[in-house]
């Protein structure tokens, strides 16, 4: 399987509003809890083997030691999600751990568990995304078990995930690197915009905007 889109994160302050669900005119199947990072989210399929992540902060959770993951904790950030849940970061698939040299550090592979799933992802230590959530994570699933595969299919389609930034060519670099397909345009900031199929129409999501 090549490298591809694994899934979008759109962060929350909680998973309790319904904000992303009226947006989408669909309501969003819970997922789980990630004990590690003190989160939790929940999901939605957007194809085959891609899905959204709507990711908050675990309020019955322990707090970690470390920076939680998507900036969580980021002061900025949390000032920015309480407008209301953001399109933040994007997670690349890929088959193996043992990567080429990359131009953007994306962190160490950590490795993550919950029930059958298992999986490792680069996390970087503090808590950053890297490119200003332009480039992508990688996860690389050690199983069978992928969670699309028991999401219910909600008409919900993801059908182009723009990328922007004001180092483009070093962006592009790491796709290219990473064999994947999508292609990165010079802006003046780093932007996401990901262009959804909904049963109710299209659909955009912007990391510059959020949902309120």
């Amino acid at each position: 399987m090549s490298p591809a889109i694994d899934h979008l994160a759109v962060a929350a302050p909680s998973l309790e509003g319904r904000t992303l669900d009226d947006f989408l005119g669909v309501i969003l199947p819970p997922g789980g809890r990630h004990a590690r990072m003190g989160t939790h989210n929940r999901l939605l399929r957007l194809g085959p083997m891609a899905y959204l992540e709507l990711i908050a902060i675990d309020p019955d959770g322990a707090t970690p030691e470390r920076p939680r993951w998507f900036e969580l904790d980021d002061a900025a950030m949390q000032a920015r999600l309480a407008a209301g849940p953001l399109l933040v970061h994007w997670v690349a698939r890929v088959e193996t751990t043992e990567l080429p040299v990359l131009p953007v550090d994306v962190g160490p592979w950590e490795a993550f568990q919950r029930g059958d799933l298992s999986w490792q992802l680069t996390v970087r230590p503090d808590g950053t995304l890297p490119g200003g959530g332009v480039v992508p994570s990688l996860i690389c699933w050690s199983a069978a078990a992928h969670p699309v595969a028991r999401l219910p299919d909600l008409g919900v389609r993801l059908e182009a995930l723009e990328l922007e930034h004001p180092r483009a060519d070093e962006v592009q670099r790491q796709l290219d690197a990473l064999g994947l397909g999508e292609r990165c345009r010079p802006g003046r900031v780093a932007r996401l915009t990901a262009h959804l199929r909904t049963p109710g129409g299209p659909r955009i999501l912007r990391s510059d905007e959020p949902l309120g």
